[in-house]
């Protein structure tokens, strides 16, 4: 069973991540959404994207169980990667992305919502990178993405607290571009989704092609100093007694090593 629906009306294609009870970014997740941007790409009616979650929460993050099956660190650089191309692909996609926010984005689930090119998020959603806490980075372009819309001192402060903001607070410092009551979310993004699909396709995908030149070549860099920087720290001690600390829902015991 698909773990991501995909339906399309009024050029107008919905993504929901159907993974109870977190939504998490597993590989398989990853691989899905991967496969369903280009079936997006092939129709020739779609103009704008809707991405949400279904339950209770947009993305809770990375699937932390699948972090135990890694054999070496080489894996985690491989996972950093991969995550780090398709949130490329998504920011540069021909196709304006907007995530609908509610509940939590959090870790992987944040990276996502940042790479899409538009966030309308709930009052209350926790917005958050909180991999500190588990003795491990951000991996996929967190560290890269969030100082673009915060600014470098905020991003310093949620990352290395670990503590998410709220949905208000995520519009206030420039990470959302609308806050909404819950049940209106789905209401109001499907609202400036369609009003974009009124537009011509070709005017759509310049704006999109154009946008991105004011990102400069530095972001390319970051991402690979990201990448080994979340390898080498995957591979650490901390990382192992973080990730564990986790699923046995307890504090980790860090030695700083």
């Amino acid at each position: 069973m698909s773990i991501l629906a995909y339906d399309v009306k009024d050029g107008v294609a919905y993504l929901t991540i159907q993974s109870p009870p977190a939504n998490a970014l597993s590989s398989t997740l990853l691989f899905e959404l991967e496969e369903k941007l280009k079936q997006v790409e092939a129709d020739k009616s779609v103009k704008a994207i809707v991405l949400k979650g279904e339950g209770r929460f947009f993305s809770a993050g990375a699937d932390i169980k699948e972090f135990t099956s890694f054999q070496d660190s080489s894996d985690s650089k491989s996972l950093a990667q991969k995550g780090q191309q398709l949130f490329n692909k998504i920011e540069h996609f021909p196709i304006p992305v907007i995530a609908a926010i509610h509940g939590a984005a959090l870790g992987g689930g944040l990276e996502l919502a940042m790479a899409c090119h538009i966030r309308i998020v709930t009052k209350s959603a926790k917005l958050g990178l909180p991999e500190l806490t588990l003795g491990i980075i951000p991996g996929f372009a967190g560290t890269q993405r969030l100082p673009q819309h915060v600014g470098n001192a905020k991003a310093y402060e949620m990352i290395l607290s670990g503590e998410p903001i709220s949905g208000e607070e995520a519009y206030h410092f420039g990470l959302a571009n609308r806050v909404v009551e819950e049940d209106e979310l789905y209401t109001e993004t499907s609202k400036l989704a369609k009003k974009i699909a009124e537009k011509s396709k070709p005017s759509i995908q310049h704006i999109m092609n154009l946008v991105p030149y004011a990102k400069t070549d530095l972001f390319d860099r970051g991402l690979e100093a990201e990448a080994n920087a979340f390898k080498e720290v995957f591979g650490s001690q901390d990382a192992k007694e973080g990730i564990q600390a986790f699923l046995e829902k307890r504090k980790p015991n860090f030695i700083d090593k």
